[in-house]
């Protein structure tokens, strides 16, 4: 009866957020959650046989699209939070409204992408059946602390028939395979022409065996503390892993998994991760190789992010970098400079974080802006405000004063790439400012054509 009534105040307030012209994605599971104080009431659902969570420090989203993507494509009938909000209050929301009056979950899969710390406050023990999980880097410092204290919750979620899927290349993340019985399938790349063999130790979060505490010998390195790694002293070790990228080619964007051909869609080194782990996600649920490959060779995924467009005659990459994680900034960055020809970077964020009041701005210091000092980067645009922040940090960086141009608002952006800036443009913001950067960007191609 209680699950019942909830159930139809979530719906009620879903459709009363709607007729505001609100998203409703998070209101309604917070009178649910916060104001009714019914923190539990999830766990009475009647969930389907597959219950897919994707959770880590980065990746959840892209990854949770591609599944979608893939199964939707043969014949699933799929349900996820494709708005990207994936904390307790937003789950409790899609989950709730996505039930009948018996609270019994009315499509064939429930995929989620989930918050690290939330995750065990969505479905406590034995809910899942599968749980991917991405990697464990440092991440929103001022919440998480290290990334130890996200590990710690996340295992608190996993039940006995919990299937996991997690990227062996993380050693933290490989400790499952050493701490937990449940059947574990493990995905990695290969050496690529970009691995490299020195650690870069700023960017090293986790460096010491978890089974006898001896600094990890690495092979090589992907980036951070991603790549092939062993302990000297015990068996704690990447090794072979059931789902293998080889031949990465990010100009053709390809790789192969195991062997097979499959289409990237993305030129990004991430990419090739969440690839993997849908690939590897979809073949144990029951999709065999030929159909997943169909999918993602013929009926292609086209990537919600980093689309190039055109802006006065040149052309514009948006990249979206998650605030809080030097990893994601440090990708898109390597990213930029990877391309050819003289280019142009606009960088901000007007909030820290969507998750907590706190500004700290810590992380900036740990994101490597030096690689910004390539004689191709023309100009680099802070804007948002915190502009005065990433300025100054880009000093720091040595980058050279003539460099770097601010911009107060963000109508006077258009104006300044045009007469201040040369090349190619590439924006490298968190959510906040990418879709007011892209009305403002499309209203001045209007005007002028």
């Amino acid at each position: 009866m209680k699950l019942s009534l909830m159930i139809f105040i979530n719906k009620l307030v879903t459709k009363v957020c709607k007729l505001f012209g609100k998203n409703g994605s998070v209101y309604p599971g917070y009178i649910i959650y916060d104001v009714l104080r019914q923190k539990k009431i999830l766990e009475n659902v009647k969930y389907p046989k597959y219950v897919i969570a994707v959770t880590g420090s980065s990746g959840k989203g892209s990854t949770t699209e591609l599944i979608n993507h893939i199964l939707t494509n043969n014949g699933y009938d799929v349900c996820y939070n494709q708005n990207g909000s994936n904390g307790v209050l937003a789950a409790t929301t899609l989950i709730l409204n996505n039930c009948n009056m018996k609270g019994e979950f009315k499509h064939e899969v429930l995929l989620i992408e989930c918050d690290e710390r939330h995750l065990k406050l969505i479905f406590g023990k034995n809910k899942m059946s599968h749980l991917i999980i991405t990697n464990m880097t440092r991440d929103q410092p001022a919440r998480h602390g290290n990334s130890d204290v996200v590990f710690k919750d996340v295992i608190k979620a996993i039940g006995n028939d919990t299937t996991l899927i997690i990227d062996a290349d993380d050693p933290l993340v490989n400790r499952l395979t050493y701490t937990h019985d449940n059947k574990t399938i493990r995905y990695g790349m290969a050496k690529t022409k970009d691995s490299y063999l020195g650690s870069s130790e700023d960017l090293v979060d986790y460096a010491y065996c978890p089974k006898c505490n001896r600094k990890l010998i690495y092979d090589y390195y992907h980036y951070g503390h991603i790549g092939n790694y062993h302990c000297p002293n015990c068996d704690f070790q990447r090794g072979n892993v059931d789902f293998e990228a080889t031949d990465v080619n990010l100009a053709k964007q390809s790789m192969k998994i195991n062997g097979n051909k499959v289409h990237l869609d993305k030129d990004v080194l991430y990419a090739v991760y969440y690839h993997l782990a849908a690939y590897a996600l979809c073949n144990i649920i029951g999709l065999d190789e030929e159909t997943i490959l169909n999918t993602l060779n013929k009926n292609k995924h086209e990537s919600k992010r980093a689309k190039v467009t055109d802006f006065a005659g040149r052309n514009l990459t948006m990249l979206e970098s998650k605030n809080e994680n030097n990893l994601s900034y440090y990708q898109s960055i390597k990213f930029i400079t990877d391309q050819s020809g003289k280019k142009s970077l606009v960088i901000g964020f007007d909030k820290v974080s969507r998750r907590h009041p706190h500004n700290d701005i810590s992380w900036l210091w740990d994101i490597k802006f030096e690689l910004l000092s390539d004689k191709n980067i023309d100009k680099v645009i802070c804007m948002g405000r915190f502009r005065y922040d990433i300025a100054t940090r880009l000093s720091f960086a040595g980058i050279p004063e003539d460099k770097i141009i601010l911009a107060h608002t963000i109508e006077e952006l258009p104006q300044i790439i045009k007469e201040q800036t040369i090349g190619d443009i590439y924006t490298m913001a968190c959510f906040d400012l990418t879709k007011q950067m892209k009305a403002v960007f499309e209203g001045d191609n209007n005007e002028n054509n």
